[in-house]
């Protein structure tokens, strides 16, 4: 490996703009403002196109529905999936959020729930409104990788590959290491984000399969993380063999595959 004073060495600031020691506006903060204000303006459009049976006047209560279940689901899931034992020893944690701790597993199933109290409260069908999430879910992932590598944290597996970072953070000794937070922002963003426009507006899948253009949301989600997963290092212990990032992205694949069988089954 090349000496790693070839490397750059991450030294990007959380905050946008610092107030003490540990306030401020943070980028990770400003990721998520952006995902959910590219949602909700696809959402719109779509309603705004005749695609959706979302109405434009329900778009900002259906985003707040999808706020408050991505961030308690993905909040919970960061402790049940990756630190069951800090949430254990420290209930109080799991409210400290400007320390950090969101898992993309744990957000889904949050955002599932909210779905369904949505759905039930203003008489939309479910899998509708699950393809529209995933219609325009994956520009919040885009910008969430991207404030990850800004914070310098879920660092990539050590590497010579020329454009690697070195990592203050990361395990002694500092090695270069894959940016691989922004590998999953190309893979888990824009790559999803331009497959799911593809589908919403090139074809009538929506139309008539309601469903299936969230299962394949699933399915390419879980396959696209486990490809990253290849060059991140694994931020818990193992499950069978398994870095938790990619056993998890299994069931991910799984439901989502379960769902497209389901859908094209159904009679609309």
């Amino acid at each position: 490996m090349p000496h790693a004073l070839a490397y750059w060495t991450h030294d990007l600031s959380p905050f946008l703009l610092r107030i003490g020691e540990n306030f401020g506006i943070r980028w990770y903060g400003v990721a998520y403002l952006l995902g959910f204000v590219v949602g909700a303006w696809l959402l719109r459009r779509y309603a705004q196109s005749g695609r959706s049976k979302l109405p434009a006047a329900l778009v900002m209560d259906f985003m707040t529905a999808l706020v408050i279940g991505v961030m308690v689901g993905g909040r919970l899931g960061y402790f049940v999936f990756y630190q069951p034992s800090a949430l254990f020893h420290d209930p109080l944690v799991l409210i400290r959020v400007w320390e950090g701790g969101m898992a993309s597993h744990g957000g889904f199933l949050g955002v599932i729930a909210a779905l369904a109290w949505f759905a039930r409260k203003h008489r939309i069908p479910f899998l509708h409104l699950g393809d529209l999430v995933a219609a325009s879910s994956a520009a919040g992932l885009l910008f969430g990788r991207i404030a990850n590598f800004i914070n310098g944290e879920l660092w990539g597996k050590p590497t010579d590959v020329p454009w690697a970072v070195i990592f203050p953070d990361s395990p002694l000794p500092l090695v270069p290491r894959h940016p691989s937070q922004l590998y999953e922002a190309a893979l888990e963003g824009a790559l999803l984000l331009a497959f799911a426009q593809w589908r919403f507006w090139r074809t009538s899948i929506v139309a008539k399969h309601p469903g299936v253009l969230a299962g394949e949301f699933l399915t390419a989600y879980g396959l696209v993380r486990i490809l990253g997963e290849l060059f991140r290092e694994p931020d818990a212990t193992l499950i069978m063999g398994l870095s938790r990032g990619t056993f998890y992205s299994v069931f991910t694949i799984a439901a989502g595959l379960a769902l497209i069988i389901l859908a094209r089954r159904r009679k609309v």
